[in-house]
């Protein structure tokens, strides 16, 4: 990862992480506590980003925001990943019937963009940060599977995979000892570019009004109060707008530095 593209993803993402990790430090005031006579208030070296029409910190919730795409991410992506390798694991190396089946289901969820697929879900469940993460994960675990599939047909004729069944290495010990350990490099690739996708979506769900609890710090929420202010206050928009680009961007330049590392073939 000597590509500058990838250093500043790098810098993007560690930034990230330290804002979730210790927000409660960073932030200066409460995400939801209001204060009226500020509302509309420009920046200032009390509230560095200003605060929006109900007199909240605009900064403290961009800070508190970032736990909140942080942690619906790496929860979407760890439940996906671990499903979707498992059947993954399971087709590849069985075939026969579970193969159609999964072709089956894979086709079922190609035809439906990621996108609707989670409003449709989410219109009938209240906003809750549990629905958003089932939602999304719904549908993320196909993509894994698909990934890890491949790699078992790629994998399972080979020799040392061979020489381990001749032997009587048990299936589980065949699978995260010899299969599992030669499909971590395509794995990272593919869980960096979904935790743009998840940031994305449910940034998306929640400018709808269809992801977390209206109190709880949301870029998108964010974003979408700010759209009705455009004309009073537009950073109200833009702030929220950018934060979620250069998390999206510093994930996706963080996804092209590590195929390029860990799965040139992928290029």
């Amino acid at each position: 990862m000597n590509s500058l593209t990838a250093k500043l993803g790098v810098f993007l993402i560690g930034a990230l992480i330290i804002m979730a990790l210790f927000s409660s430090f960073i932030a200066k005031h409460d995400p939801n506590t209001f204060h009226l006579d500020d509302k509309f208030a420009a920046p200032s070296h009390e509230y560095w980003f200003g605060n929006d029409v109900d007199g909240r910190d605009v900064f403290s919730r961009i800070v508190y925001g970032s736990r909140t795409s942080l942690g619906i991410g790496i929860a979407v992506v760890s439940i996906s990943m671990i499903f979707g390798t498992l059947i993954g694991l399971i087709v590849g190396w069985f075939g026969g019937w579970l193969e159609r089946v999964f072709h089956f289901i894979f086709d079922i969820f190609l035809a439906f963009p990621s996108f609707l697929f989670a409003i449709a879900i989410a219109a009938f469940l209240r906003p809750s940060i549990i629905n958003v993460i089932l939602i999304l994960s719904l549908k993320g675990w196909v993509s894994y599977a698909r990934l890890v599939r491949g790699q078992v047909l790629t994998l399972k004729n080979r020799e040392y995979i061979l020489a381990s069944e001749a032997i009587g290495v048990s299936l589980p010990r065949l699978f995260f000892r010899h299969l599992l350990p030669n499909m971590v490099g395509p794995l990272v690739v593919n869980a960096s570019f979904g935790m743009a996708g998840v940031i994305m979506i449910e940034s998306a769900l929640s400018f709808l009004g269809l992801g977390v609890p209206i109190d709880t710090p949301s870029w998108g929420a964010m974003l979408d109060q700010g759209t009705q202010y455009l004309f009073i206050d537009p950073m109200l928009s833009i702030i929220p707008g950018i934060f979620i680009m250069l998390v999206v961007v510093g994930f996706n330049f963080l996804g092209d530095g590590l195929r390029d590392k860990l799965a040139p073939r992928g290029r």
